[in-house]
């Protein structure tokens, strides 16, 4: 095996077009459909949520009728699935956008600020415009000029006949019992916010993980052995560095640091103490996800990574999300 490469070397770059042409469900969905959904049993809100996406699929696809025939029910052109993680919210968002006419648009919302700030304003609405639908993974309310560009955004898609299907992902502890309060969101999109069906899915996380366990932690001297063993292209990094190079890397580009990388590995894993390196690596964890890339890591457990403080504060929804998929990266391979 060649020697692992690391991911501090890589300065991802990515102009409008390529953002655009990303702008579809990651790989891990490819098989992602609504007859391939689980419903929990013992949580009726999924099949509640699975049957709705399944209508409007029937609905939105369907020709207007004429001028004479009876009128249907008035459905909102968007949707909105709000809910904890590992309840499949991203799945029946993927079935949703591939059951749509092209062309269609699927990223997180972090996508397309950064197709904002690649392309400007103006052109990303021209970019846009046309979409039978737009879905948008991740919803976050942290920053009031992203929000606020999307909401403008949004609005003027909906005007000119495009659906809108999102999933939710805010600080919640602002909002009550850890959950996203939906009139929070529409006074966020006032303009829309009539357009918007909010559906609750409740449920446990469908990786089984238990969050307050721990991942596995390999020595120094072993982390080689592991990454030659899962084999192919794979990393390997000092965890320190691979912090301070997140800084310098817009979010939007961390999808290219992990470009066709297998596995990483991590040495001196530590409890992070400040919450932009924090929120910094929750946004690498999503990408690492999205690519399936396993995960060695030496130091601290790869779940004691956030403080007790950062849990208990307004990103911990965030950073339970991203517990929950280092648990899963930890074990792959």
């Amino acid at each position: 095996m060649s020697a692992p490469i690391s991911l501090v070397d890589r300065r991802p770059q990515a102009d409008a077009e390529q953002i655009v042409a990303s702008l579809v469900p990651p790989p891990q969905f490819d098989g992602a459909t609504f007859d391939s959904y689980r419903p929990d049993p013992a949580h009726p809100s999924q099949s509640e949520a699975l049957e709705r996406m399944r209508e409007l699929a029937t609905v939105w696809t369907s020709p207007k009728r004429g001028l004479f025939k009876r009128r249907a029910p008035e459905v909102k052109p968007g949707i909105y699935l709000d809910g904890g993680f590992g309840v499949g919210k991203t799945h029946l968002l993927a079935a949703l956008w591939k059951s749509m006419p092209g062309p269609k648009r699927f990223g997180t919302f972090i996508e397309y600020t950064a197709l904002v700030g690649a392309l400007g304003y103006a052109e990303t609405v021209r970019a846009l415009q046309g979409s039978t639908i737009v879905c948008i993974d991740e919803f976050e309310l942290d920053d009031p000029g992203d929000t606020m560009v999307m909401t403008r955004l949004l609005g003027e898609l909906v005007a000119n006949g495009t659906k809108l299907a999102a999933t939710s992902n805010t600080p919640p502890n602002a909002l009550g019992e850890g959950r996203f309060a939906a009139a929070d969101f529409l006074r966020e999109i006032q303009a829309i916010a009539d357009r918007f069906q909010i559906m609750r899915i409740d449920g446990d996380d469908y990786r089984h993980r238990d969050v307050s366990g721990h991942a596995p932690v390999t020595d120094d001297d072993a982390i080689a052995g592991e990454l030659e063993r899962i084999g192919g292209t794979v990393a390997l990094d000092d965890f320190d560095a691979l912090i301070a190079h997140l800084s310098h890397v817009h979010p939007s580009r961390y999808v290219g640091l992990v470009d066709g990388v297998r596995a990483l590995g991590l040495r001196g894993v530590r409890v992070l103490t400040d919450q932009n390196d924090a929120l910094r690596l929750v946004a690498l964890v999503d990408r690492l996800y999205d690519a399936q890339v396993a995960l060695r890591a030496s130091g601290v457990s790869l779940d004691r990574v956030f403080s007790d403080e950062m849990l208990g504060g307004g990103y911990r929804k965030k950073y339970l999300r991203a517990i929950s998929r280092l648990h899963a990266l930890a074990g792959e391979g």
